[in-house]
């Protein structure tokens, strides 16, 4: 787990770039989590692991919820901090969560069901989860279906092989998980527009680019500029996201 761990802990040299450029999600999505979960996330008691600088804590906590962020990168949980001063934030992981038995209603995880153990992570959420609780996880992965995409998803490829999915998401966003845990999946599939500049700034925060190093970096970006004004020549990228959700409740206390 070292190079994992070290690899998502990368995202601090870029935080506020990463809370600037990167995406959130669309109102669908956490209507579609609520449906599943089986309650409204009004009230709910809600813990958000991998928090990173709160994209998605904000969204749920304007959807009611009583957030608790988790996030163990420094520089991550300093731009937390100040984008959300009052939201509760602990730092640890999921693979030892630093939280009691039985607390929460819901566990998510958004993008940051990757960079766990899943052999840690998943009980230590069911041990956090109360009765009839459910972990939720989902993923923003650049839409593959669109053309565009498609050939720049090659381009990163081309720089990065397998890790390309750095770039675009996970490439099979399907939790590791066993067999029995009972994980129910749902797309939800929706666009933003953005300057070209901010869609840069959204591919480069990604974890590829901390690899990759400064000068490859620069140069592969530059090159993504030139490509994308063919595409896009007003500047204004669409980009397109397929959100890979899965959702699994904790059973009933015994009787």
């Amino acid at each position: 787990m070292g190079r994992m761990t070290d690899r998502a802990l990368s995202f601090d040299s870029v935080a506020a770039q990463y809370a600037a450029a990167r995406p959130g999600y669309p109102p669908v999505l956490f209507d579609t989590v609520e449906t599943l979960a089986g309650r409204s996330l009004a009230g709910a008691r809600v813990v958000d692991v991998g928090a990173g600088t709160g994209i998605a804590t904000r969204l749920l906590r304007e959807r009611g919820a009583r957030v608790t962020a988790v996030e163990p990168g420094p520089g991550m949980a300093a731009q937390l901090r100040r984008d959300l001063p009052d939201v509760p934030l602990v730092r640890g992981t999921g693979d030892a969560l630093p939280l009691a038995d039985g607390t929460a209603d819901l566990i998510t995880y958004a993008q940051s069901w990757h960079w766990t153990d899943p052999t840690r992570s998943l009980p230590e959420a069911l041990r956090v989860l109360r009765p009839g609780g459910a972990l939720v996880l989902w993923w923003n992965v650049a839409d593959p279906d669109v053309p565009w995409i498609a050939a720049q998803d090659a381009r990163l490829r081309s720089v990065a092989g397998d890790g390309a999915h750095g770039g675009h998401g996970p490439r099979a966003a399907t939790p590791d998980r066993p067999a029995d845990a009972g994980f129910i999946r749902r797309r939800v599939r929706w666009t933003r527009e953005v300057s070209l500049d901010t869609h840069l700034g959204n591919l480069g925060s990604h974890s590829i680019f901390r690899v990759l190093g400064a000068e490859a970096t620069a140069a592969f970006l530059a090159a993504e500029r030139a490509e994308l004004l063919s595409v896009f020549p007003d500047g204004t990228v669409e980009e397109a996201y397929a959100v890979e959700l899965a959702v699994t409740r904790r059973g009933p206390a015994p009787e």
